[in-house]
């Protein structure tokens, strides 16, 4: 399985690794856009990377911010998100699919970093399509 790994190192005590998996087709035939339900919004079509459509690319990353109480906690790991990134480069609908943390606040930061980044678009036969991929944000405590 081929994987493309775009890694970004933050400052202090986070750092990021986006993965898209460029292996995976639609679930449709190629030509046509795969609906995911319910989840984003129904009637929103996306594209994962792969065959005709190519991966969205990193290039404005954004540092989540690691809360006090977590570091002093000493709470850290991965958050694992999904997002929907637009064909104007931002990113759209965001979800948790595993969370380190939810009362010091880790996974909202998470996502509010996801948010932050900008990418190129995804592209189908030329044309910019909102993408769904797969992310990773690590916390970690430096020693």
């Amino acid at each position: 399985m081929l994987r493309t790994i775009v890694l970004a190192t933050l400052v202090a005590h986070a750092s990021l690794t986006a993965v898209v998996d460029a292996a995976q087709q639609p679930a449709a035939s190629p030509a046509q856009p795969t609906a995911v339900a319910p989840w984003p919004s129904a009637g929103v079509y996306l594209y994962r990377p792969g065959g005709s459509v190519t991966a969205p690319r990193l290039i404005k990353s954004a540092r989540p911010d690691y809360p006090g109480d977590a570091m002093r906690a000493k709470v850290q790991g991965r958050v694992t998100l999904e997002g929907v990134v637009l064909p104007d480069g931002t990113v759209g609908e965001v979800r948790v699919t595993r969370s380190l943390d939810r009362k010091y606040g880790l996974d909202d930061s998470a996502v509010k970093a996801l948010k932050e980044m900008r990418f190129s678009p995804g592209l189908k036969d030329g044309v910019a399509v909102p993408v769904l991929l797969d992310f990773e944000i690590s916390f970690a405590v430096k020693r």
